[in-house]
């Protein structure tokens, strides 16, 4: 009852008016950090960019970079231009971690950048990206953007229909070619691609650190460890109390083989085209 009480007020909140209130905690959480957490090394990079698409635990990434140990190692605190209107001139100010640019490759080439800074960019298998979004947006993700426009959609539609109609609406958005404009771009010094799966994986510690190394922000090992189990999953269900429809409901590699037929997957190669392999993802079998 509880978690569908704050899902419609959430919902007949204006965008406009939770966009502020978000500036706000973000503004007053960085206030804090700059008071009461003392700064022990400092990146050599003037901006750290974190990019992605959707479905690729934005929000996990957002607070692990936002933790205090982080700030502490880092000097950086988080910026999320989505709170701004993308109003500043370069998108992320000086001196901050750029958080959820949801960017095709060439759209963060012509972003104005300083000298030295470092970008990564979370890639998904974007079978799994689908069925994430579908669960996600159909039971729980916040009302920002045209989340309540595709909800009342998949709402509307049986589970295959839903996911049949919501690859479409992927692909008229660009989700598959802005994966793909990523892993075929130029290698660069600067910006690394990671796989979601392994950021969550088995060997998630030393896939963080190699992350943050390439940040320039060098973590001790207990507090990676201490950062690592502070953002698990089910502890930021639990905080959310959100239960069965998390926001973070499975994150498995591989969980759109329990939803995908053959009639999806037709579809779903029809608008990707072979994503997958670029990826390098296994293909279907």
């Amino acid at each position: 009852m509880l978690n569908s009480a704050v899902m419609i007020a959430k919902q007949r909140t204006p965008e406009s008016v939770r966009v502020l209130a978000r500036r706000a905690q973000l503004e007053a959480y960085n206030a804090k950090l700059r008071i009461t957490v003392p700064v022990a090394t400092r990146s050599e990079f003037t901006n750290i960019y974190h990019c992605a698409v959707r479905k690729t635990a934005s929000q996990w990434i957002k607070a692990v970079f936002s933790d205090p140990i982080v700030y502490r190692h880092s000097g950086l605190l988080t910026y999320d231009p989505r709170f701004y209107g993308w109003k500043h001139p370069r998108v992320v100010p000086a001196n901050r971690i750029g958080l959820s640019l949801f960017f095709p490759r060439p759209r963060f080439d012509k972003m104005p950048k300083p000298d030295k800074y470092r970008a990564f960019f979370v890639m998904r298998d974007p079978r799994d990206v689908v069925v994430s979004s579908y669960f996600s947006t159909r039971n729980s993700h916040g009302p920002m953007g045209d989340v309540l426009e595709v909800r009342k959609v998949l709402l509307e539609k049986p589970r295959k229909e839903g996911m049949l109609w919501l690859i479409g609406d992927m692909a008229k958005k660009n989700r598959f070619g802005a994966l793909r404009s990523w892993v075929e771009a130029p290698a660069s010094d600067e910006v690394r691609l990671v796989k979601y799966e392994d950021l969550t994986g088995e060997h998630q510690a030393a896939e963080m650190e190699a992350l943050l190394r390439h940040c320039g922000i060098n973590l001790p090992a207990d507090d990676l460890a201490t950062v690592l189990d502070r953002y698990s999953f089910s502890k930021m269900n639990e905080r959310q109390g959100t239960g069965k429809v998390s926001h973070y409901r499975k994150g498995q590699a591989g969980d759109w083989a329990n939803h995908f037929d053959d009639d999806i997957y037709e579809a779903f190669n029809k608008a990707s085209g072979d994503l997958v392999e670029r990826l390098g993802y296994p293909s279907y079998q």
